[in-house]
């Protein structure tokens, strides 16, 4: 057993797999990966359309909850994250989404020096490897393999909402992870020959057969150990034995945004009365740690089908069966993909400089979870503002790593969030509205005729909305005048020596769309840091943004200002 490397990574998701990679790969330093859950070679896991049965097996999932949430009729929501090789990205929708160049400006104004967009384009970049080749945006090559899917032939549902989109007056964008992300077009996925790319499968797996990597699984996580200030090691239980491990050089948490802030706690680093009441003593009293949690909120906005071409009609055993067979006879159909295959990012009103709703479009209308689908056939997006006001937080109750934390989003406390559900529920409707999907349209399941009004629409969001699965933040990147800023830009703990966080809870605040790609982009890039390595160059490219969006909402409708319309028309083509 091993007792003493250089680097000790905790947590095997998708920034400590990269991590353990990038940090063996030159044979010179030692690194132990230490992951609570287990190995990933589950079918469940590698083939993309079982993508909600890991999500619902406990042997993956933590399956965390939140607090009663205040502001959304006090129901509890589920927070899954992954526990096992790969973390989240096991278990995740294999959506590949880097957010906007903006989001990462946005980190370099709230004090994370050096993470601007054209600084961390060069880490999406090298971390990729895109079927539709290299170009200044994207990468070819890198161990991340990212596909366009397989399916848009399949179902013309797909091309229905996007020319829909079209018609409502929105740009297309051949490539939203490229120069214009506004828009509609096809989406992206971390599938690579049929198979679920996580970055277990694309980083891990090729380190594991290096010597100085010592990958630990089933092995839980208690404490960070410290002489003084300084990250000397772990504790870690495995079975009924509990152990040290030394590292010599740095202690790097990678246990994602509930599970780093937490470990942090328990190690005595976080808000000091929160510390006290769990009967932890603080070494370092740090009010950001655990707080700034962000997520997203979605809606499943349903429609009945008029044709028989939905994935509804493939929910029987014969027709799971046959895809199932195919999949693993060829690795292709229906089994090799997500079915999120059309997106769309728009923003919300007048004066939003960059998208801030987003769509995944589905060929069917049923939970994400898979527990419920609608009878007969139907379809739905995916939908919901992107860039939340309200903060939550997320603290321990006691040092028992066993014990679940508390989680509060707080969702929905400010109450420009409930403005832009309302947007995003009549531009929705709008859209569905068009021609382009007269063929295949019969009725909206939901929400329903009878939600229109502002105070309907809010009691619907409040008590059908659900977690898109991407909390964050909560050990935030900062400056040094920054009290919540638990981070500097090296992802060092402030007052702390040996001691770093990569993961998505560094993010200062939460990126425009699913976050597994811009996690992969921030471990590549700390990896250079905690190497000592120089920055890859960074890159100046040109990025779309509506030259008037100060003015409209978006291209091919009537420019509106704060007083009402203006007669001028802008046509669509015009971006």
């Amino acid at each position: 057993m091993i007792t003493e490397v250089d680097y000790v990574i905790v947590g095997a998701g998708s920034a400590g797999c990269i991590l353990a990679n990038r940090l063996t790969e030159d044979g010179a330093n030692s690194v132990a990966l230490v992951e609570a859950g287990g190995h990933d070679r589950s079918i469940y896991i590698q083939m993309p359309t079982a993508l909600s049965i890991p999500m619902n097996l406990e042997r993956f999932n933590w399956f965390f909850e939140t607090v009663p949430e205040p502001h959304m009729d006090g129901r509890r929501l589920h927070c899954p994250r992954g526990k096992v090789l790969g973390g989240s990205s096991s278990i995740n929708g294999m959506v590949y989404v880097r957010g906007h160049a903006r989001d990462f400006d946005e980190w370099a104004a709230a004090g994370a020096a050096g993470w601007d967009y054209r600084h961390c384009l060069p880490y999406f970049r090298k971390a990729e490897d895109w079927t539709g080749g290299a170009d200044d945006y994207r990468g070819e090559g890198g161990p991340q393999a990212v596909s366009d899917g397989n399916a848009m032939e399949f179902n013309p549902l797909y091309r229905a909402f996007i020319a829909a989109g079209q018609e409502a007056g929105y740009p297309l964008t051949d490539d939203y992870n490229g120069r214009q992300q506004e828009g509609f077009g096809q989406m992206h996925m971390t599938v690579k020959d049929g198979v679920r790319w996580s970055t277990a499968n694309a980083y891990l797996r090729p380190a594991m057969r290096r010597s100085n990597l010592h990958v630990i699984t089933d092995a839980l996580t208690d404490r960070v150990l410290f002489d003084g200030r300084r990250a000397v090691g772990i504790e870690y239980r495995q079975g009924d034995e509990t152990r040290r491990l030394n590292a010599r050089r740095e202690i790097i948490l990678a246990a994602g945004a509930i599970g780093s802030p937490t470990l942090l706690q328990r190690s005595g680093i976080g808000p000091a009365d929160i510390l006290g009441r769990a009967g932890v003593e603080t070494l370092i009293d740090h009010p950001g740690v655990g707080a700034n949690l962000q997520d997203h909120l979605e809606i499943y906005f349903q429609y009945g089908c008029k044709r028989p071409i939905t994935l509804n009609g493939r929910l029987g055993f014969f027709s799971r069966g046959w895809i199932g067979a195919r999949w693993l006879l060829f690795g292709d159909g229906l089994g090799a993909t997500n079915h999120f295959e059309a997106c769309a990012f728009i923003r919300s009103r007048a004066g939003v400089e960059w998208p801030d709703i987003q769509y995944h479009f589905l060929p069917a209308a049923m939970r994400y979870d898979g527990r419920a689908a609608v009878s007969g056939h139907g379809f739905q997006v995916h939908v919901g503002p992107n860039k939340p006001k309200s903060r939550g937080n997320v603290h321990i109750l006691s040092p028992d790593p066993l014990e679940k934390p508390m989680i509060r989003f707080n969702y929905l406390a400010d109450e420009q969030d409930l403005e832009d559900w309302r947007h995003c529920v009549r531009l929705t409707r709008e859209i569905i509205a068009q021609p382009a999907m007269d063929d295949y349209r019969d009725g909206e399941i939901q929400p329903g005729p009878a939600v229109s009004t502002d105070a309907e629409i809010d009691a619907f969001v409040r008590a059908e909305a659900e977690s898109a699965y991407h909390p964050s933040c909560t050990v935030k990147m900062g400056a040094d005048d920054d009290a919540q800023a638990v981070l500097d830009a090296d992802c060092r703990v402030r007052g702390t020596e040996g001691l770093r966080v990569v993961d998505s809870s560094i993010f200062p605040t939460i990126t425009n769309g699913n976050l597994n790609a811009p996690t992969i982009m921030v471990a590549e890039k700390a990896a250079d840091i905690i190497r000592g390595r120089a920055p890859l160059p960074a890159l100046d490219v040109d990025i779309w943004v509506d030259p008037l969006w100060r003015e409209r909402q978006r291209p091919g409708k009537p420019v509106r200002s704060d007083d009402g319309p203006v007669t001028e028309t802008v046509p669509a083509d015009a971006i």
